[in-house]
């Protein structure tokens, strides 16, 4: 009998499903706006967020190809630099 305790069976086996395309909105960054805080990071479901760091500064940085557009992100930025908008079908 096999259990399982979460949506994942295996390590990083979630790498190779890019849920991205189950998106309707996506989040889109002010990186003028963003204060590198990092908030979004912790709290995405999905971990397509991480932060960079360009010219002394640090921002968030999203990848669209596992974001489900979930908006938590947007919700919780202190700084208001997130922002959902309709996904663009390429």
């Amino acid at each position: 009998m096999r259990i399982s305790l979460g949506a994942v069976s295996r390590p990083l086996e979630s790498l190779e499903n890019k849920t991205g395309s189950w998106a309707v909105k996506v989040p889109e960054i002010d990186v003028d706006r963003c204060i590198g805080c990092g908030e979004c990071y912790m709290c995405c479901p999905d971990l397509c967020i991480e932060m960079v760091k360009f010219e002394e500064r640090r921002f968030a940085k999203i990848d669209y190809d596992y974001c489900k557009g979930c908006g938590i992100c947007s919700e919780i930025c202190p700084a208001n630099a997130i922002e959902m908008v309709e996904k663009v079908i390429e």
